[in-house]
């Protein structure tokens, strides 16, 4: 059980803001007192942002198994942001172990959901309304990591992402794990065959 991270990389840097001594040394003393069970905290990297009157503290957790932890948080002084990305990230871990707890446990007889079962008129599916062209609005760079689909989903549950791309370790091909609305996790592949 890792107590404290000892000797941890930790790189601060700062965006619109100098990095005092005082803000390096209490980024540093906030993140070696993270008490985590599980995982192994690797490198940690702290970006602090002002941006108008709203001071930004981004920390982004590098961890075992290839387990990345991102959170930000946004105050109006940036000691209070770094407090509560640092209490933002406990919750998600507190929730990731409770959730690797339960999945271990064996399921109980009758734990299957009842979903109630709606009937939609064809008619009311139809609509008039003009329909206008999507268009995307964010753009990023991805790294596709090669995971297991448990591993996608431990990443899913300590991330803020609604899926995850990652390269499937069991069939070798590209996979993406996504959240359902129901709670629950998809996995979809690509088939090998091509529909004549």
């Amino acid at each position: 059980m890792q107590k404290h991270n000892v000797n941890l990389p930790i790189i601060v840097t700062g965006r619109h803001l100098e990095i005092t001594e005082a803000i390096r040394e209490y980024s540093h003393k906030k993140i070696e007192s993270l008490h985590l069970d599980y995982p192994r905290i690797i490198e940690a990297k702290v970006i602090l942002d002002v941006e108008h009157h709203r001071q930004i503290a981004e920390i982004i957790l590098f961890c075992a198994d290839h387990i990345h932890i991102e959170v930000k948080s946004t105050t109006e002084d940036i000691y209070a942001s770094i407090d509560e990305s640092i209490a933002k990230i406990a919750r998600r871990m507190r929730k990731f172990k409770t959730r690797l707890l339960k999945s271990h446990r064996p399921r109980k007889d009758g734990s299957i959901r009842h979903i109630q079962e709606q009937v939609f008129v064809s008619d009311d599916l139809q609509s008039e309304v003009d329909h206008i062209e999507p268009s995307y609005v964010h753009k990023e760079q991805y790294k596709v990591r090669p995971l297991y689909p448990d591993e996608a989903i431990m990443d899913l549950e300590i991330s803020q992402r609604p899926f995850i791309v990652f390269h499937n370790q069991k069939t070798h091909k590209l996979a993406i794990m996504f959240r359902r609305p129901d709670g629950d996790y998809g996995l979809i592949e690509p088939e090998d065959k091509v529909a004549a």
